[in-house]
């Protein structure tokens, strides 16, 4: 049982000292599935420094980056023929983010970014609107393609409608930053 227990040990060992420094420092909020079988992750992580500069709040003057992983469901890769974990494109994503103590808000639109991590994904560098000891709370709203980005075949119109998804919004309370705010990549 010792020699299990180490061989475990080690295992584990092994795959944290793989990862990132940004991944092991990521804070995953939740996890929703909408329409036919889109999986949205929603996280924040350390902020990073992402081009090009005049759409991007430098590294610097931000505290975090929020992130919203979009792909397919292992269940939609078998009923609608996604590749499973495949980016699902041209989603628009709105994120809020309100000091629970003071009542401030930033509001940020989230955008198509790509890294060697999470490759394609929505994310957006902010300064938080307050301390970041303060607690927050994090208001996503997630719009599925309109109807000149994506065009669908009869077939899916037939069984899913015209949209992808219906629009959603996720709210996360109480959401304890800082320690992704102090964190680098």
């Amino acid at each position: 049982m010792t020699s299990l227990r180490v061989l475990l040990s080690l295992v584990v060992a092994g795959l944290l000292l793989q990862m990132s420094p940004a991944q092991a420092q990521e804070q995953v909020f939740g996890e929703e599935v909408l329409g036919p079988g889109v999986k949205i992750t929603f996280l924040v992580a350390p902020a990073g420094d992402v081009e090009p500069a005049a759409q991007n709040l430098s590294e610097s003057r931000s505290d975090l980056h929020l992130e919203v992983l979009s792909g397919w469901t292992e269940e939609a890769s078998e009923e609608v023929g996604a590749p499973a974990g495949g980016f699902v494109p041209y989603l628009r994503l709105f994120a809020t983010v309100t000091n629970e103590e003071t009542g401030q808000v930033k509001k940020a639109t989230l955008v198509p970014h790509v890294n060697q991590t999470d490759n394609f994904h929505y994310a957006r560098n902010i300064a938080l609107p307050g301390a970041p000891d303060d607690p927050y709370t994090v208001v996503f709203k997630v719009h599925p393609p309109q109807s000149l980005e994506l065009a669908t075949h009869s077939d899916w119109r037939t069984a899913y409608g015209s949209q992808l998804f219906a629009p959603a919004t996720v709210t996360y309370n109480n959401l304890q930053l800082e320690e992704i705010a102090r964190a680098t990549r």
